[in-house]
């Protein structure tokens, strides 16, 4: 019944974990779900309101424009300009996406032909190798390496890959290892891009979830950027607004183009009236993020400390709402987790073979059910 490439598509590692933890929730398990990165806050209310508005108004009800409303597309734009300093044009180098991942999604089948290489940091968001898998390209893992400050060994890449290679996936803000990068490393990148003619694909939906002073560039600060990539950007954690699925690429015109000619002929583009409440989002007050990162960087350290105190080596991280921890095997612990202290953490394998011997916890409950976590993870014992 089903076409061969779905043979090769591994389950998704989050539908899984809902799978587990339902059935766990069944058997009357108080589960404590630090899995899956879903802000538990609520969208800041002014872009509520400006939903409800747009909503209302019978011009938003028709097809959408496949590139985005240009002024969602020029907001974004500004904000870019605003936050990052980048210059970008909204009408050539901006076009709104229904969420990242449709945006990462659809990037291969834009300039991946069949037997063409990805590479693609491992671990790593999923859909960059599926992605991949669809568009019948094979994807390279790129290992991101502890004693590397789990950045990319560029160098590392075999000749005979690089000749091969189309497309680059990688995003720092990391998830799921938390790591930052240096603009040190993105002018690396685009030297790299450069000399091997690779699109280059920076996945920044996490720029904004930063604490202890930290501020998170783009990508396309680095000189040259526009010249070989793109940068996928969202407002799902920025705002809390996961459900919404609205999003931007922002970058090089031609892969912005091409990335359009596939978006226009699978999707419709999104509701307008979201985009609306995405200007409002992108144009309006900023301190609901300044407040977003003040409840994270608490649950953070009552987590990393927590952890701490039972032995475990837990980094601190400097942004994403995600905290890394490294254990002896990952299925192993987080199946142990659930089944003992009834705690979801999502396995590193999951995101690629690279994240053996780690798991992820997402700080997205509030500061009673970390504490609680903790104390049962002290009840299992060692």
């Amino acid at each position: 019944m089903y076409a061969d490439r779905l043979d090769n598509l591994p389950p998704y590692l989050f539908a899984r974990i809902d799978e587990m933890k339902e059935a766990k929730i069944r058997s009357g398990v108080d589960v404590i779900d630090l899995g899956v990165g879903d802000p538990d806050l609520a969208t800041p209310p002014h872009i509520v309101d400006a939903l409800c508005t747009a909503a209302h108004d019978p011009a938003t009800h028709h097809y959408p424009s496949y590139l985005g409303l240009s002024t969602y597309r020029e907001a974004v734009s500004a904000w870019y300009k605003n936050r990052f300093g980048v210059t970008a044009d909204p009408a050539t180098e901006v076009i709104t996406l229904i969420g990242s991942k449709e945006g990462i999604a659809h990037v291969p089948e834009a300039f991946v032909n069949p037997g063409d290489i990805v590479l693609a940091t491992d671990p790593g968001y999923p859909v960059y190798k599926t992605s991949t898998l669809f568009a019948e390209g094979i994807c390279h893992p790129l290992p991101l390496r502890e004693e590397t400050d789990f950045l990319p060994d560029l160098d590392a890449i075999p000749a005979d890959t690089l000749r091969k290679s189309r497309l680059l996936f990688f995003g720092y803000p990391n998830n799921p290892t938390a790591a930052v990068a240096p603009m040190a490393f993105f002018d690396e990148v685009v030297a790299f891009a450069r000399e091997h003619n690779i699109v280059v694909v920076h996945d920044n939906a996490y720029s904004e979830i930063t604490y202890d002073g930290y501020r998170a560039p783009s990508f396309l600060e680095a000189d040259g950027a526009f010249e070989v990539g793109i940068e996928m950007h969202s407002l799902s954690k920025t705002y809390n607004m996961t459900g919404w699925r609205l999003g931007m690429a922002v970058g090089n015109k031609d892969i912005i183009a091409g990335l359009g000619r596939v978006k226009t002929n699978i999707d419709s583009g999104a509701f307008d009236a979201i985009q609306l409440a995405g200007v409002a989002a992108l144009t309006g007050p900023q301190d609901c993020i300044a407040d977003a990162c003040r409840i994270y960087k608490e649950r953070r350290d009552i987590l990393v400390s927590g952890l701490t105190s039972l032995g475990y080596d837990a980094r601190s991280p400097k942004a994403t709402f995600y905290v890394w921890l490294k254990v002896d095997d990952s299925m192993t612990f987080a199946a142990r987790l659930l089944d003992e202290a009834g705690i979801v953490a999502t396995p590193g394998i999951g995101f690629g073979a690279s994240g053996e011997g780690y798991v992820r916890f997402a700080i997205t409950r509030s500061v009673e059910r970390i504490t609680e976590a903790v104390t049962r993870m002290e009840a299992m014992g060692p």
